[in-house]
């Protein structure tokens, strides 16, 4: 029997298939926040530092609104919240174009970002809702292919329609969100399994308050160095490319492809063998390959020595990203788990916020030598700290497992 890579994706449920067609829908549709700042520029005449406030507003509410996403999608289901967050945002989008005052346009992006964001949350607890443990692995592995595959075609598709039209992205954009939805709409039921449960529970589960969990607490502050490293593709590394190593633009946008068809070729298959590694095996080498990658920028030269390094943390980032969601299902009560999605969520939020300046900041005072020599110890200060999460799972388990004895 010849060997196959992709084997046991049939046995994952129907809903995970249609959850990630529409996540890949909505995924090619979008390019109106890749775009809004030179929207806000050149088509609407704003300053660069008003167009950079208006950014820095999606991300804020972003930040803000994830672990409340979180809450909502367990008192009213995950699939119920998707569905409500994507006909949501594609209505703003569609009447985005239409604000031209500078606190209308601030206003419609914090609702926007507040609706789209909604969605993140909500889909990883649907996925933990229909998949047994084991296949949960796949099951955002096969999530992540369709974001990434989805995002290989809506910013390219968004420079072509820019040239035509700047308020056609929004209306693209928005278009693709409501067919998401829609599609979303008819092709699934409300599921609602651990919605009944929470109310099952009662007051028990108020007890349970997310700040108190010490394994979730752990483990959010040891991937938060990991996730600024990674962040650095966005903020630091085009910057040390283009201006230290002096490659083209174009070439960071080739980079980006070849860290998207590694995903794309690997992710899934790599997951599916790594299915039954323990936990914080996986977290660890994940984090420690990010640390890896972006450490090795430093002896970067050229074209192909930046391949192999993107290649290096590319490799991480299939590993760490789906490990690290699977180990927070597992982690999360189930009443709780849209809560639990939503601080996971919003530790990404923060470590994109601060990965920015971060990262510029050393680049400019210190020098590309000395950032990814530290972007390479946080990546492995993550990576050390994740190693001791099982363990301390275990002992957690066993003082829960006595204190519900005694009561």
């Amino acid at each position: 029997m010849a060997w196959n890579p992709w084997r046991g994706m049939g046995d994952l449920p129907r809903d995970v298939w249609i959850l990630s067609f529409v996540t890949f829908i909505n995924r090619a549709g979008l390019m109106a926040l890749p775009f809004l700042v030179l929207y806000l520029t050149k088509n609407l005449g704003y300053s660069a530092t008003s167009a950079g406030l208006t950014l820095t507003l999606y991300g804020l509410g972003a930040l803000a609104s994830a672990p409340f996403a979180g809450k909502l999608s367990d008192r009213i289901g995950p699939f119920l919240q998707m569905k409500i967050s994507l006909l949501l945002s594609g209505a703003l989008l569609l009447i985005f174009p239409f604000a031209q005052s500078f606190i209308a346009i601030l206003g419609l992006t914090l609702l926007w970002a507040v609706a789209s964001e909604a969605f993140r949350p909500a889909s990883l607890a649907a996925i933990v809702d229909i998949v047994t443990p084991p296949q949960r692995k796949m099951a955002y592995s096969l999530n992540r292919l369709a974001i990434n595959l989805g995002m290989s075609v809506g910013p390219l598709a968004g420079g072509f329609i820019i040239m035509i039209s700047y308020p056609l992205i929004f209306w693209v954009d928005g278009a693709t969100s409501l067919l998401a939805g829609i599609l979303l709409v008819l092709t699934t039921q409300h599921h609602a399994r651990h919605v009944a449960h929470a109310a099952s529970v009662g007051l028990q589960a108020q007890r349970f308050k997310v700040l108190q969990d010490k394994r979730l607490l752990f483990f959010l502050f040891a991937i938060i160095p990991v996730v600024i490293v990674f962040f650095q593709h966005e903020g630091a590394l085009p910057l040390f490319l283009v201006h230290d190593i002096h490659l083209p633009e174009s070439a960071y946008g080739i980079l980006f492809t070849v860290n998207t068809l590694l995903i794309v070729i690997f992710e899934v298959p790599l997951n599916i063998a790594m299915t039954h590694w323990p936990h914080r095996h996986a977290l660890a080498l994940g984090a420690f390959l990010i640390g890896a990658g972006f450490g090795a920028t430093a002896g970067v030269s050229g074209f192909w020595s930046a391949a192999l390094a993107v290649a290096i943390w590319t490799f991480g980032e299939m590993v760490f990203l789906p490990g690290a969601v699977a180990y927070m299902a597992e982690v999360a009560p189930e009443e709780r788990r849209g809560e639990y999605m939503g601080m996971y969520q919003m530790t990404f939020s923060l470590g994109f916020t601060l990965s920015g300046w971060l990262g510029t900041f050393l680049l400019e005072k210190l020098g590309a030598i000395f950032l990814w020599a530290i972007m390479f110890l946080a990546g492995s200060l993550s990576a050390a700290m994740l190693w001791r999460i099982d363990r301390d799972l275990e002992k957690d388990s066993k003082v829960l497992k006595i204190s519900e004895d005694a009561s």
